[in-house]
């Protein structure tokens, strides 16, 4: 071993104690420590696993009402909030808020006259538009309103499976069903034809926008009706939607369940 060990210093030394300029070509190869090839790729998967990470907790703070208000996803999030909204994943949450809703409305005693009501919220709730968000970014792009009106006029949004079942139990259970929604009085009838055609009937009312109530945040329009309702002597015991202010303000149900959004918020 010592041997071997002089015969690779041995060049060394001779450049040492000689007076000819150092050139390089004269030391032993190999010299320079070559990483495996599959270091780079392993190295880009910690990467997009740090990313994914991120933004899975940039999307718990969303859901939780943490973040508030906020126009756009962030940019670096586009992709997993896009994988997410179209996999597995998001289907499974979905499920999950019918599920543990469905349970709290068998639990409930009704009073069976009639005032017991579950109000359901529209876009995003009942009616999935998904297909809209496929063609701006998944929440990449500022919300635009004309764009988003043209969308609805064609009456073509699918039922989120999930809430459609949520919604024949609750029916069935003898709550009065309230649809409360954040579109115009002018997109009653589209409404209507789309809710009807993906299976969703015999809602009590169907309340949208009307003129005076343009202009005024979710939050404040929604818990004026909410409240329209008690004064006709309606009790509110469950409330399903995908934005906080669907579900938060005055006149609160006694229950109220969020369905999962991270591609827009609605003040």
């Amino acid at each position: 071993m010592i041997f071997w060990k002089f015969l690779l210093l041995f060049p060394l030394l001779t450049l040492a104690f000689s007076h000819q300029p150092f050139d390089s070509h004269h030391l032993p190869r190999p010299l320079i420590i070559e990483y495996p090839e599959h270091a780079e790729p392993r190295f880009k998967e910690l990467e997009e696993e740090e990313l994914k990470l991120r933004c899975t907790s940039w999307r718990f703070s969303v859901e939780a009402n943490n973040v508030n208000p906020w126009k756009t996803i962030p940019e670096e999030c586009g992709e997993y909030v896009k994988d997410y909204v179209t996999g597995r994943a998001y289907g499974v949450d979905l499920e999950r808020v019918s599920n543990d809703a469905g349970l709290y409305a068998k639990s409930v005693g009704l009073s069976g006259d009639g005032k017991d009501v579950w109000i359901f919220d529209v876009d995003d709730t009942l009616l999935s538009n998904l297909p809209y968000y496929a063609d701006h970014g998944y929440g990449l792009e500022v919300f635009d309103q004309l764009q988003f009106d043209k969308w609805v006029e064609k009456g073509m949004s699918p039922a989120i499976k999930s809430s459609l079942k949520l919604y024949e139990e609750v029916l069935g259970l003898g709550f009065k069903v309230f649809l409360l929604t954040g579109r115009s009085e002018g997109k009653r009838g589209v409404t209507i034809e789309n809710l009807i055609n993906a299976g969703f009937r015999d809602w009590h009312k169907l309340i949208l926008r009307d003129a005076n109530d343009q202009g005024k945040l979710a939050t404040i329009f929604k818990s004026e009706k909410r409240g329209e309702m008690e004064k006709e002597g309606y009790r509110i015991l469950g409330n399903s939607g995908d934005q906080w202010s669907d579900l938060l303000g005055s006149s609160m149900s006694i229950r109220s369940f969020k369905l999962p959004n991270p591609m827009y918020y609605i003040p």
